[in-house]
Order: C-alpha cells, then sequence, then structure tokens
C-alpha cells in the first residue's frame, strides 16, 4: 500500500482552513499532520476537512496557542496524546494505523510541536528557551519514541530546530540565533540518535545542499536572499528506511495569499 504523508505548522487552521483545502484538493496526500492549530478541539473545522474527504481526525488542542492535529482518509487503530515538561500545551498526539486502514503491520505515527524557545539563547535568562532544551531532552527519553527491530515508527512536526550547517541561510551568522544555536542541534540530534531514527530530509537530500521549510514574516519579500531555515522534519524508523518512496517540500506555499510562514512538507511509503 502506498501512503502520502504531510506535515504543516499552520499558524491556525481556521484563518488557513481555505489554503489546507488548497493543498489537500491539489496534493491528496492520505495524512495530515498540523501543528500550531490555534484553537480548541471544539472550534476545529471538522465538517470542512469531513467534506474533503478526511473523515478520521485526532485532535490535541487549546485556545489560542499551540495545538496540533492528525486529519486521514484512512481511519486509525487508536490515538494517544503525551505531554512534556509536566505542561499541558498540546504540543503532541500520536495515532497508528493498522487492520482498518489495509495495512498488515501496525504504524505509529507522532505529530510534535515542539517550542519555539523565545529571542534569548540562554535558559538561565529565557524559560522559554529553558523549556525548549528540557522538552528536547525528554524526547531523548521517552521510550515510546525509542522503535527497535521491525517497529514501524514515523516522527513528524516542526520541531523547531534546524540541526544543520546547510539548514539555514547562514550557518555563521545563525549560531547565536533560537533554532540553530549548537545546544538545540546537539539535543534534537540526540533525539533523533536515541531513536535510531532516519532524517528522511537528510537522507534524500545531500548534505551539502540548503534545503528550507520555514521563512520570517519580517522579510517583506521571502524570496529575496532566501533567509529559510529547515525546522520542519520527518523521520522514519529503520524498519521504514527502504519504504520511502517520495520526498517534497511544497516552497510555492510560502507565496500563497496569508501564507503560514511554513509550508507542506511530505512523505510517500510504501506500507
Amino acid at each position: 500500500m502506498r501512503l502520502s504523508l504531510t506535515t504543516w505548522n499552520i499558524n491556525s487552521v481556521r484563518l488557513r482552513i481555505d489554503l489546507v483545502a488548497k493543498f489537500l484538493k491539489s496534493a491528496r496526500p492520505d495524512v495530515l499532520c498540523l501543528q500550531e492549530t490555534k484553537c480548541i478541539d471544539d472550534a476545529f473545522p471538522l465538517k470542512r476537512f469531513k467534506r474533503l474527504g478526511y473523515e478520521h481526525i485526532a485532535l490535541n488542542g487549546q485556545k489560542g496557542y499551540h495545538g496540533v492535529a492528525i486529519v486521514s482518509k484512512i481511519p486509525f487503530e487508536s490515538k494517544d496524546i503525551r505531554t512534556f515538561c509536566d505542561k499541558v500545551d498540546s504540543r503532541h498526539i500520536s495515532v497508528s494505523f493498522g487492520t482498518q486502514a489495509n495495512i498488515a503491520k501496525p504504524l505509529v505515527l507522532h505529530n510534535f510541536y515542539v517550542p519555539a524557545g523565545g529571542d534569548i539563547p540562554d535558559p538561565a535568562l529565557n524559560e522559554k528557551f529553558d523549556h525548549k532544551l528540557r522538552f528536547l531532552d525528554e524526547m531523548t527519553a521517552c521510550e515510546p519514541l525509542h522503535p527497535r527491530g521491525e517497529d514501524r515508527h514515523i516522527l513528524v512536526g516542526d520541531l523547531n530546530v534546524a540541526p544543520h550547517e546547510n539548514d539555514v541561510w547562514s550557518h555563521k551568522q545563525l549560531l547565536k540565533v533560537v533554532s540553530h544555536t549548537p545546544i538545540e542541534c546537539e539535543k534534537l540530534l540526540a533525539a533523533l540518535n536515541a531513536g535510531e531514527w532516519i532524517d528522511v530530509a537528510r537522507e534524500r537530500i545531500p548534505m551539502s545542499e540548503k534545503v528550507y521549510t520555514w521563512w520570517s514574516y519580517r522579510a517583506a519579500d521571502w524570496t529575496v536572499g532566501d533567509r529559510g531555515r529547515r525546522l520542519d522534519h520527518i523521520w522514519v524508523s529503520r524498519a521504514l528506511k527502504d519504504a520511502v518512496s517520495d520526498f517534497r517540500i511544497l516552497r510555492d506555499a510560502r507565496s500563497w495569499e496569508r501564507p503560514s510562514d511554513h509550508v507542506p512538507v511530505t512523505v510517500t511509503l510504501e506500507v
């Protein structure tokens, strides 16, 4: 079975539901993972997604901030929500797929929205940055995020760290900028290594090439200078490494009317 899956920090699902609909009608992924939905579960636009063919929906939302969701054409076997750093702030949701979706071997999908971390890269001076570092440490230690052997797991989301030199427009200029500081990069890669995950983007695109999924709103024209960062990630467990058949970043979505500052990232797997 071929399974296509997209991750997208939408920066308010209600504000940008027309953009989401435009994308779903064009790309038609089987599963869409959203971050920063910014609405309580009761306010999520369920009916619109169901009209678009996405009848299976798992939500973890909160008013005005954060929020993650998984909408799917195929049914879930189960869903789960984890909290990190003793905060109930809607940053994780997971689902499993199995026989109901005609998938013979179980498949677990985690959707994350890692804290951004504020502007000051010092945990002693900035509680938001301290929270981010502790969140990454808890991801590293979290046993359910350590697939082994034949475990078929996928981890996606806005992880808010661009871990490699060519995941940002200027490695030297961003070394002291939150999202690319050495300590953040080290901690995100520790989580990757602890789970023996495969970073799909860097598995398929050489480290020597620049790769971005986010461009700041502060630039009047995001294309001038192309000052991006790769904050949105798709990881697969080792058992799925050879199942990946396609990977795409829809850069054009950054130029849509009233866009998110992130763009959709899509993987296709033969499961």
